[in-house]
């Protein structure tokens, strides 16, 4: 019998599951992806509940079958060693530190704006205050991340790092959710940067 492979449950149309993709691409790491869609019940199901009892993707199922869910812990884990986590300490700390901007500041606006405005399930909690919010608070986001990438090319030091996949995920769609990148050339000029990195992969790819 062969070796067990990584297994990555996620959504095609996620940016949360597009960065463990993103990530396994760049560094070369082989793994099955099964789609699972909220959209369809599918994460409610009980065998995937089984699996994560908090009903979401991603999810990693390593060869070993041990599990890791929350997609910037399956980032951790993967950049583990690698060219992705920087091995200074303070680099190190800021990789941490933009991976919680991005779900406590950044994801809850930016990606939530725009599954309000391209899901049909969430057409229903559109209203005009809650898109209103969405869009200040998202380019506030937009408008930290700028203000750094005015004067450093990567979010935690000079090189690509979990932090840039992390927060690219769902900055590179961004305008599907009515923000103006062009209102913010640094971010711009970075996204380009993630993209001509070694490895990188459309939101599309599966692995």
């Amino acid at each position: 019998m062969g070796a067990r492979m990584t297994i990555l449950y996620g959504m095609i149309d996620s940016g949360n599951c597009y960065k463990p993709r993103l990530l396994m691409a760049k560094l070369g790491i082989a793994f099955t992806n099964v789609e699972v869609s909220s959209h369809t019940g599918d994460t409610r199901k009980p065998d995937y509940v089984a699996k994560n009892p908090n009903a979401m993707v991603p999810l990693l199922e390593l060869d070993d079958g041990r599990r890791l869910a929350e997609s910037n812990a399956i980032l951790l884990y993967l950049a583990e060693g690698t060219r992705l986590l920087p091995a200074d300490k303070y680099e190190r700390a800021l990789a941490y530190q933009w991976l919680f901007f991005e779900q406590y500041s950044h994801e809850p606006y930016i990606a939530v704006r725009k599954a309000l405005l391209t899901f049909p399930e969430r057409a229903k909690d559109a209203t005009p205050e809650r898109l209103a919010l969405t869009l200040e608070r998202g380019n506030k986001a937009l408008g930290v991340m700028n203000k750094h990438l005015a004067g450093s090319a990567f979010f935690a030091g000079e090189a690509l790092s979990v932090a840039d996949i992390a927060l690219y995920a769902y900055t590179h769609t961004a305008e599907m959710g009515g923000f103006q990148l062009d209102a913010y050339p640094a971010v711009a000029a970075w996204l380009k940067r993630v993209e001509t990195d070694p490895g990188h992969v459309p939101m599309e790819w599966l692995g």
